[in-house]
């Protein structure tokens, strides 16, 4: 019973904010709901099926797919070079390891109104350096050709401290020993990164890649703040679309619906992840 006791504010929590927004999620995904939003008659599959025949499943994950591929392998190169140009700095190692983690402490929305001010077309400071260094001003966040890598950009910036300092921890992890014996061999610096640290830290890599994956297909707040999902859909990713779905044309059946094929796209991809990806992963 005591075990029970101290377990039940944790499994009155997951209950509550967890479990049943889940069936909550999956009984109006069977219905169709009112212009008030209250649920109106059951329909079936009705409301999944109407997904893939009106193509808002595919353009939302095509969507979704190219920001994660925009956003993940640069976040992830980013830090790890970063992680890697400050791991033996015998002086300033702090300062650096505090700017480039100084991302982290901001939040979603604080971060997005920043970037905001920076895209602006006419008094961005973007526009401004790309003016004075003789090129034309770039529509950032008014073309379709360019809002998903402005959003993406802020994003990559946004996530660099979470991934500096996971993948730096790794390298700290990594003995010293090892590097003595490669260099006693007369192994040069890339190719005790490429031997070496790539090899010992790859389950690191590994941890940053799933969290990435599954942050980028979670991805709202900045969306919502920078471009409301425009211009012309071209920055609408599946989390966005199910906002606007549910909550601003309440339609909670069909936003419901999008919620539980979003949640099996994201297992899914996970589980390739921990069946293909972690055959690479070197465990010591």
């Amino acid at each position: 019973m005591l075990a029970y006791a101290f377990l039940a504010p944790s499994l009155l929590l997951f209950g509550v904010f967890m479990f049943y927004p889940l069936l909550r999620s999956v009984y109006l995904s069977l219905y169709s709901t009112d212009p008030a939003g209250r649920v109106a008659s059951f329909v079936g599959p009705e409301n999944f099926t109407g997904l893939f025949t009106s193509g808002l499943f595919l353009d939302g994950i095509r969507v979704t797919a190219l920001f994660a591929l925009l956003t993940v392998p640069a976040g992830m190169l980013i830090a790890l070079v970063l992680a890697a140009l400050t791991h033996n700095l015998l002086r300033g190692q702090r300062l650096f390891q505090f700017a480039f983690s100084l991302p982290m402490v901001l939040s979603v929305g604080s971060a997005a109104v920043i970037w905001k001010f920076l895209f602006h077309p006419s008094l961005g400071m973007l526009n401004y350096g790309l003016e004075l260094a003789g090129f034309a001003p770039v529509p950032w966040l008014t073309s379709p050709k360019w809002a998903l890598l402005s959003v993406s950009l802020m994003t990559v910036w946004m996530n660099l401290g979470f991934n500096y300092i996971v993948i730096s921890s790794g390298m700290q992890g990594i003995p010293d020993d090892m590097y003595e014996s490669a260099k006693i061999d007369g192994a040069g610096p890339v190719a005790m990164f490429r031997k070496i640290t790539i090899p010992l830290l790859s389950p690191t890599l590994f941890f940053v890649l799933v969290v990435s994956i599954i942050s980028a297909f979670q991805s709202f707040g900045q969306i919502n703040i920078l471009t409301q999902g425009g211009p012309m859909d071209s920055t609408n990713v599946f989390v966005y679309s199910i906002y606007r779905e549910a909550f601003v044309n309440f339609r909670f059946g069909t936003g419901s619906a999008q919620a539980l094929l979003l949640f099996l796209v994201i297992m899914l991809l996970t589980l390739i992840q921990f069946k293909w990806v972690e055959r690479k992963v070197h465990y010591q």
